[in-house]
């Protein structure tokens, strides 16, 4: 079994198009294996692709799996085939995954019963078109010469209708300078679409794209005229490669096979049941997108493994040499892996657009750099309160998509209560600063919303907050966390929290009648002579955020030796750094949380301030890592609510390296003296980059770093 898991299959129904589009990479590259292929997919082949993919989800277990219907133009396949289609794979997927369906058309033949069938098994609608008449048919003409786009627009009236417009995909545009940026994206935006995204054209090395010199970066200018006209217009929709690039370039992941390093989960089947990769390989060489497997002799699991598939999915490991050097790979990723051919040395190229993509990231990364100083760099405090403004965002959007549920306005008045009295706000401001609650406002973004986990979020603080106040819902499980607080265990169902300032009852609405009482766990803290108390959470839900297990609850017993070990360490930690515990990097840390024997030290995906801990941890071992991960987890702070270099650079390595070295510098450590050479190292760097790689954010952080080392190294 691979690695590499495919969430992705693009199904070729039809592989005759009804346009002659000149850059397509199907008809009008390299690879011309589609004059040996059926038109038009075979019940049997659609059977059996609908089995073999049944078979790898099932054994994957995959929550869910997307199936594009594609071609040449899928729609050449009449309306009966295509609901032949689509209730085959319903009937074989349906029941073991959440099947997300969708179709890639140029639009022409685009209809009310087509839509009418996508409609009945919610197919999303994607469409290429590229820009205004002038723009698209620059390229998109039928085979008699004739233009496509009004035939195309004549469609996307019909996608947008009400009772289809949920259907509605988004458009995809491939990229030509000849073209007005701003006219092409004008245009596209006129059309309502829910994603835009700009596809370079396909090209090599040995087949490079129009415009292209080694002294200009014409694509570059192209889409940055076109990432400005979307800032300008409030990013009305998302567009798939600028968010991609935005979402890298702040550590996040890549949102598109063309750039970054994560692995393509893609599976491509032909009409004739053969697997092949990727299309843009066919703008390679003949036969490149190629595996000589089939869905009658294999499965997708071997698919996965075939050695071209893998090669696709070495990240940075496969980059050519150029790319594993260049300061922006994280979010280029060495472009589209077509688009590094060249016959002299196959794929060990940057791309052909290598020069484009850099100065797009790092145009990208200048325009969204806050160069002003951030009051969150100058103190411990302020970067709190940065960080709690950021939860607020959160929550304003999980309120957003909750807005009109009973329940939850009862619980957002009260937050709004809280927060305009200035006895209470401090205590929801504890509350929502708990770095647990981030995990599940991030996971609601998007994805389902946690309604029960944010009730008990403001039934603890109204509880923190002595308030009177009564909140109910549906509790779907015998356990309701209050956070920061504890623990309740009662019967699921409808509840009721009934809130005074001498505490808090909670019962069953379900089962008036029932007198069993709800069973009650508070969490506990360490006290501190100087320094606010710890938080041990052993509990939350969403505490469960690390590389390694949590741990259930402590029993009575271990939670006490858990505690002791703590208290143990904190004592070595003060004999050996005496005041640390009221250095700004050690205030950051404000929570525990057990984490399996053996596990270490570790911090996790979640808000500022958590730290995991294995129960078996030596004393030891905690006082040695503690400082270097308290240092860690500010810096990762920092960058949450400041810019401190330009994204992409190396300074913002740099400043880790010396930020990391100096956390290795404990007093009276054997391993001071080089830890102090390497910090000075990459200082010393740091200070030999042009003076605009750092904001000013990042260079107060830089010169704090810099008296930090004088101090130690004196």
């Amino acid at each position: 079994m691979t690695d590499l898991t495919i969430q992705q299959l693009v199904l070729k129904i039809h592989s005759r198009c009804d346009l002659a589009c000149d850059h397509c990479y199907v008809y009008e590259h390299a690879d011309q294996s589609w004059r040996g292929r059926p038109a038009l997919i075979s019940e049997e082949t659609l059977v059996q692709v609908s089995r073999r993919l049944t078979e790898y989800v099932a054994a994957r277990k995959l929550d869910s799996v997307a199936v594009i219907l594609h071609g040449g133009e899928p729609l050449l396949a009449a309306p009966e085939r295509i609901r032949l289609i689509c209730t085959e794979l319903s009937r074989a997927l349906a029941p073991i995954t959440a099947l997300d369906l969708r179709i890639h058309t140029n639009g022409v033949r685009l209809n009310r019963e087509y839509l009418d069938i996508f409609k009945e098994f919610d197919v999303k609608v994607g469409v290429s078109i590229d820009g205004d008449r002038v723009a698209n048919d620059r390229h998109r003409l039928d085979r008699r010469g004739r233009s496509s786009y009004d035939r195309v627009l004549r469609g996307l009236e019909l996608l947008r209708l009400p009772e289809y417009r949920h259907l509605y995909g988004g458009l995809l545009c491939t990229v030509d300078v000849a073209n007005d940026p701003i006219v092409v994206h004008d245009a596209l935006t006129a059309l309502g679409p829910p994603r835009i995204d700009y596809l370079l054209p396909h090209s090599t090395w040995d087949t490079p794209p129009p415009g292209h010199t080694k002294a200009s970066t014409p694509y570059a200018a192209w889409l940055l005229k076109v990432f400005d006209r979307w800032e300008e217009q409030g990013r009305p929709m998302p567009v798939r490669t600028f968010e991609s690039v935005l979402s890298t370039l702040r550590g996040g992941p890549s949102l598109t096979e063309a750039m970054g390093l994560a692995p393509s989960d893609l599976a491509v089947v032909e009409t004739d049941g053969t697997f092949e990769q990727a299309d843009s390989l066919k703008t390679a060489y003949d036969g490149a997108a190629a595996t000589g497997y089939d869905v009658f002799r294999h499965s997708f699991e071997e698919f996965a493994g075939h050695p071209g598939v893998r090669a696709r999915g070495l990240g940075l490991a496969g980059l050519s040499e150029t790319c594993r050097q260049c300061p922006v790979v994280e979010s280029c990723g060495g472009g589209l892996y077509a688009h590094r051919y060249s016959s002299l040395r196959g794929f060990d190229n940057p791309s052909v657009f290598c020069a484009d993509l850099r100065a797009f990231v790092e145009g990208v990364a200048e325009r969204i750099t806050e160069r002003s100083l951030a009051p969150a760099v100058t103190g411990v405090d302020e970067l709190g309160l940065a960080q709690l403004e950021l939860d607020r965002t959160l929550l304003a959007r999980v309120n957003a998509r909750l807005a009109g549920h009973a329940d939850w306005d009862a619980s957002w008045r009260l937050f709004l209560r809280l927060d305009s009295d200035e006895t209470t706000a401090p205590h929801l401001d504890a509350i929502l600063a708990h770095p647990y609650l981030r995990p599940s406002l991030h996971r609601s973004w998007n994805g389902p919303v946690d309604l029960p986990r944010f009730m008990a979020t403001a039934a603890a603080a109204a509880v923190s907050a002595d308030v009177t106040v009564n909140l109910a819902w549906n509790q779907p499980d015998a356990v309701v966390h209050l956070p920061t607080l504890g623990t309740i265990r009662l019967r699921p169902g409808r509840i009721e929290f009934t809130m005074t300032p001498d505490g808090f009852q909670v019962r069953n609405l379900d089962s008036p009648d029932d007198e069993s009482t709800a069973e009650w766990r508070p969490l506990k803290a360490l006290d501190f002579e100087n320094g606010p108390p710890l938080l041990v959470d052993d509990a939350d839900p969403y505490r469960d955020c690390y590389s390694v297990p949590v741990t259930p609850p402590l029993s009575p017993g271990a939670s006490r030796a858990f505690h002791q070990r703590l208290r143990t360490a904190f004592g070595l930690l003060a004999a050996r750094r005496p005041g640390w515990r009221e250095d700004s990097d050690a205030r950051v840390i404000t929570t525990i949380t057990p984490l399996t024997a053996g596990s270490g030290l570790r911090l996790g995906g979640h808000g500022i301030g958590a730290l995991g801990v294995a129960v078996d941890f030596e004393p030891e071992e905690f006082a040695r890592e503690l400082p270097r991960l308290a240092r860690r987890s500010r810096l990762s702070a920092l960058r949450e609510v400041a810019d401190l270099n330009v994204p992409g650079n190396r300074a913002g390595q740099l400043l880790d390296e010396a930020s990391e070295q100096l956390g290795e510098a404990a007093p009276r450590s054997p391993k001071t003296t080089e830890a102090l050479e390497r910090a000075a190292r990459a200082l010393g760097e740091l200070a030999a980059l042009p003076e605009r790689e750092l904001t000013e954010s990042g260079a107060y952080l830089a010169e704090e770093l810099r008296t930090e080392w004088r101090r130690l190294h004196d």
